[in-house]
Formats: C-alpha cells, sequence, structure tokens
C-alpha cells in the first residue's frame, strides 16, 4: 500500500542561500586584533564560513583528520599568514599550543577556531588564552538572514535552519537528515567529548525532548521515564546544551510579579524534529531570538539574556528579552490571529514602557491593542532579527 494512503504529501521549496553568512564581517573585523574561536551547533556551517576566508586551502588543519591532527601536535604548521584550526577542543592541550603560538608568531599570524561545541568549556582547566581572542557564535540561518520574506519562513518552518536540509528545499530530506543528525550528535560528536557510559539511555532522552518543548522542562518526569537517576538525567542535559544539541533559558522573574524561578524549557537547535505546529514554531521564534541576543553579547558586548515568564498563577508569556535584569521586550507566539493572551496583558501592564509583541505563524491581523501590545504576523518582528 503506498505511503501516501495515511501521509501527507511533502513539499518542495526553493531557497536561496545568501551570499555571504551574518558573522563574516565581524570575523574578519575580530581577527584583526585577536584570534577568533567560532562555535555553534554541528552542520552549522562554521567550516564553509571559515573556509570562505582563506586564500590558500592547505592553511587548514581538522582535527578530525588524522594526517592534519598530526601536523597539528607537532607543529607543523600551514602556510600563509591566516591558520584555521578545526575541532582541536577534543585535544585536551589545544588551549597551550594556541597559547604557544600566540606567544611565538603574535600578529605576524592571524588564528581562526573553530569547534561543534562550547569552546569556552572545554578549555580544561584555566584559561590560559584569557584576553587573546574573541568568541564568536554561529547559528541557523533565520528569517532576516534569508530576506525577511514569506517564503522564507514557510520554508524554515518545514525544513529547519540548518544549511544541508533547508537548500534542498525537500521536506523528505530534510526528515532523513535530522534522523542521522541526531544519531551522529550523540554518537559521535557527544562521545568523543564526554565519557558517557548509557548511550542508548542517553539517545532516548534525545528522542524524547521535541515532544516536551516549550514547557518547563522537568528532570523528574524523565528520570521516570528513562529509570535513571536524577543526577543521570541532569548530567545528560548539561551534555546536549554543551554540544549544541538543545539550549535552555531561564525564567524572568521579580518578586512583584511572583514568578517561579526554577525549572528552565528547553528548544532544539533543529526545531524540525518537533512534531507539534505551535511548538514548532515557538521553537523557531526562540532560535531566532536567541541568535539575536547572542549577536548583542558576542559582537556589541551588551549584556542581553532570553528567558521566558511564568508566574504562580501560571500567567505564561513565551520570552523575554533582558538586558542586565531589565526587560527589554515581552514576545508570545501564536498560530493565528489570535486575541492577546492574559500573561502579555498582565506584564503589559506592570512594564507599560516594555516593548510587547504578540506575534503569529498564520495570521495576518497587524495592530495594536488597548493594552499596547504589538499583534502582527511574526515576519514583522523576525524579519528585523539577525
Amino acid at each position: 500500500m503506498a505511503d501516501r494512503a495515511f501521509l501527507d504529501g511533502d513539499r518542495d521549496f526553493a531557497v536561496a542561500a545568501p551570499v555571504e553568512r551574518y558573522l563574516r564581517a565581524q570575523v574578519e573585523e575580530d581577527l584583526r586584533s585577536k584570534m577568533v574561536f567560532i562555535g555553534g551547533p554541528r552542520q552549522v556551517g562554521k567550516t564553509s564560513l571559515a573556509r570562505s576566508l582563506l586564500a590558500d586551502p592547505a592553511a587548514e588543519l581538522n582535527y578530525d583528520v588524522p594526517a592534519q591532527r598530526d601536523a597539528f601536535l607537532h607543529r607543523r604548521l600551514p602556510p600563509g599568514d591566516l591558520w584555521f584550526f578545526d575541532e582541536i577542543h577534543k585535544f585536551r592541550g589545544w588551549r597551550n599550543i594556541l597559547k604557544g603560538l600566540v606567544d611565538e608568531y603574535g600578529r605576524r599570524r592571524r588564528i581562526l577556531v573553530t569547534g561543534s561545541a562550547r569552546l569556552d568549556f572545554y578549555r580544561f582547566g584555566g584559561d590560559s588564552l584569557q584576553g587573546r581572542y574573541f568568541y564568536l557564535r554561529l547559528h541557523p540561518f533565520s528569517v532576516a538572514e534569508l530576506g525577511g520574506h514569506a517564503d522564507a519562513l514557510a520554508a524554515l518552518l518545514a525544513l529547519g535552519g540548518f544549511p544541508e536540509p533547508l537548500l534542498s528545499g525537500s521536506e523528505r530530506f530534510a526528515r532523513r537528515w535530522s534522523l542521522a543528525y541526531r544519531e551522529r550528535l550523540v554518537r559521535e560528536e557527544l562521545a568523543s567529548l564526554e565519557r558517557v557510559t548509557d548511550l542508548g539511555k542517553l539517545e532516548l532522552l534525545a528522542a524524547a525532548l521535541p515532544d516536551r518543548v516549550g514547557s518547563p522542562l522537568s528532570l523528574n518526569a524523565l528520570r521516570e521515564d528513562l529509570q535513571v537517576s536524577h543526577q543521570s538525567v541532569a548530567r545528560w542535559a548539561d551534555m546536549l546544551e554543551r554540544i549544541y544539541g538543545i539550549f535552555r533559558i531561564a525564567p524572568f522573574g521579580a518578586p512583584k510579579l511572583r514568578a517561579v524561578k526554577k525549572e528552565r524549557k528547553h528548544y532544539l537547535y533543529d526545531w524540525s524534529v518537533v512534531a507539534d505546529p505551535g511548538a514548532r514554531f515557538e521553537n523557531l521564534v526562540a532560535s531566532h531570538l536567541l541568535k539575536w541576543a547572542e549577536y548583542q553579547i558576542d559582537t556589541q558586548g551588551r549584556e542581553v539574556e532570553l528567558r521566558y515568564f511564568r508566574d504562580v498563577d501560571r500567567r505564561e508569556v513565551d520570552f523575554v528579552l533582558t538586558r542586565r535584569g531589565e526587560p527589554l521586550a515581552f514576545i508570545e507566539c501564536k498560530l493565528g490571529d489570535d486575541a492577546v493572551a492574559p500573561g502579555l496583558k498582565y506584564l503589559k501592564a506592570r512594564y507599560p514602557d516594555v516593548t510587547a509583541w504578540q506575534i503569529s505563524a498564520h495570521g495576518r491581523r497587524d495592530y495594536v491593542s488597548a493594552e499596547g501590545v504589538r499583534v502582527a504576523p511574526a515576519l514583522r518582528l523576525l524579519g528585523e532579527l539577525v
């Protein structure tokens, strides 16, 4: 019996890649004065971005390639004035080697380092490179990066924001890519960096997370489902965050708001695996807002955070952007033209000078409510980000 008897047909999308990634100009600027580290999820485009800056392909040393790994460890250095080192954080002494290169060559050589894990975490002891590098985080494609039009949002919702599945334009290819990606993330990426005694249970955790997107993540509930200790679940979640499998956001709260202060919400960098349409859209928006917030931190030095709001009376707002603890914007996500959410009205009343948005994936209405909330299609906000 043909699959189409039970399943919806796949769609194809025409997606054009931007001429250059949004961080390229910043990388070039920062390389003039310091080393540059680029972190971000596996296969998000870090290596392609780095290679676009190289005059000579031989200037690249990839730690995952045996011959190139040997050259790095024995300091057989590549030609040119720009050296590109990929995945070297998998070697415990990588920072000391880089410190030696900087001390020896100074500004006569520019050094670019990429890694598919949090390079600020995998330093194995003290940070011997303090003050010698800028750290930039590369994120999946976003509406703004793809030109800010409706077709870009539709493609991102269906295919996710990673270059390979997105630029394929195929829902079928994107599904197959996502399944393989999750397996590689756990069995290759994580296993190369962390000591894991039960990869099978960790894979079950990774498979369970898409269905829990958008709600405060209960580690106790996961512990019961997986039949493991609370400590194990907490450690595994931390691991997935360190390798850019998930990101988590903390609650925003002040005493006058009676806000919850403990459980964090989690989202996936590959939101295409989230089945529920509302949760998938919320995850896409979370990724866009995190990309903007971390761009402000990494390139402007602004102390911006992404949080969410929920109080003891169960009023909720999906996202709160803050700067130094003070709210910059409130954002609520809806699929269609819904009435303004009660939680958004509540926060807007208490912070009347703070911008409040309710954005929709498929709605068409665009107006400012009596409370001062901007209700609009998602493109109006997402297209203004990075």
